[in-house]
């Protein structure tokens, strides 16, 4: 039975060469990203800026979040976050912390209590300071700081010095795209988003080790081969396999974004944005890197070496 091949055996693309592409766009991108963050910055949630969280339960077991969602922005406190949690009938209202002190947030309290008690039981009622946010501000920036490190270290010891460095410049280049894409659009940073970049960053080394995987084995087996060459080689051999995980994970986020609600959908543009990053840096970032880097270093030189055929290609992986 022959197996399924979404992308052809005898595929040939050159994709070190879009270096002068995308290697201008990466480097005009990541420029802007920077201007963006220390002029704009990011529009941090109330995790981190601070407010009121109130959870309740529907009286009557049922909730209706687009009633209440209204209902809250009608108070005159700014948007308010409202999502279903936990059990049927169960609702978290979130409000931006008001200008005032102790006793603007109690006016905040007060007033939900006004609109929603008839239909709603008040089980939980919170205000996040300014010093706890600040503490959650630090407390998400180490977890993403520890993750990084960790990987970087992983990354070194899974590769050779010259193909770790690429690994670890395609993963540094994928926080940055993703971080980019929070300050242009303004979506609201949370510790969702700290959620959302960590997975991302265990999405780019899959995809980064994949393609490195394929490169090292060829650097193996071709030891006069052109390194150009070479490095189109180990990414064609990998396209079929990438197509399908990256295809197949951006159909479940869009789905996600689609139909999640607006509870999970922050989450899900980033996930869906940082996909489509982590395969274009894999193949037009990382790789090309090794064009630069002197990965044949160190490699006997009088092993015996496999000849490829004329138009043939190594068994896709």
């Amino acid at each position: 039975m022959r197996l399924l091949r979404i992308v052809p055996d005898n595929t040939r693309f050159k994709i070190v060469r879009f270096r002068r592409f995308s290697y201008p766009f990466s480097a005009a991108y990541s420029l802007l990203v920077i201007a963006l963050f220390l002029t704009v910055g990011l529009n941090f949630g109330i995790d981190f800026k601070g407010g009121t969280l109130i959870e309740m339960q529907a009286k009557s077991g049922k909730t209706e979040i687009a009633t209440i969602r209204h209902t809250a922005d009608g108070l005159g406190f700014g948007e308010a976050e409202v999502q279903e949690f936990g059990t049927a009938g169960d609702v978290s209202m979130r409000f931006a912390i008001q200008p005032g002190g102790e006793a603007a947030q109690q006016a905040v309290v007060a007033r939900a209590r006004e609109a929603f008690t008839a239909d709603y039981e008040f089980r939980r009622v919170e205000t996040v300071g300014p010093r706890v946010s600040g503490e959650l501000v630090q407390a998400g920036t180490l977890g993403v700081v520890l993750a990084i490190v960790g990987v970087l270290i992983y990354l070194w010891f899974r590769f050779e010095m010259p193909l770790a460095l690429g690994a670890i410049v395609g993963t540094l280049h994928d926080i940055v795209l993703t971080v980019g894409f929070f300050l242009i659009t303004q979506l609201e940073f949370n510790l969702t988003s700290i959620a959302a970049i960590l997975t991302i960053v265990g999405y780019s080394l899959n995809e980064t080790v994949v393609v490195f995987d394929r490169t090292r084995e060829l650097l193996r087996r071709y030891k006069t081969m052109p390194i150009e060459e070479l490095l189109d080689l180990s990414v064609n051999s990998t396209l079929s396999r990438t197509a399908i995980t990256s295809t197949t994970t951006v159909l479940s986020l869009l789905a996600l974004v689609i139909f999640g609600g607006t509870a999970i959908e922050g989450f899900s543009l980033v996930m869906l944005v940082g996909v489509v990053v982590c395969t274009y840096s894999a193949m037009f970032i990382s790789t090309p890197v090794l064009l630069y880097l002197d990965v044949r270093a160190g490699r006997p030189e009088h092993a015996a070496e496999e000849k490829l055929p004329a138009g043939a290609k190594p068994k896709a992986g």
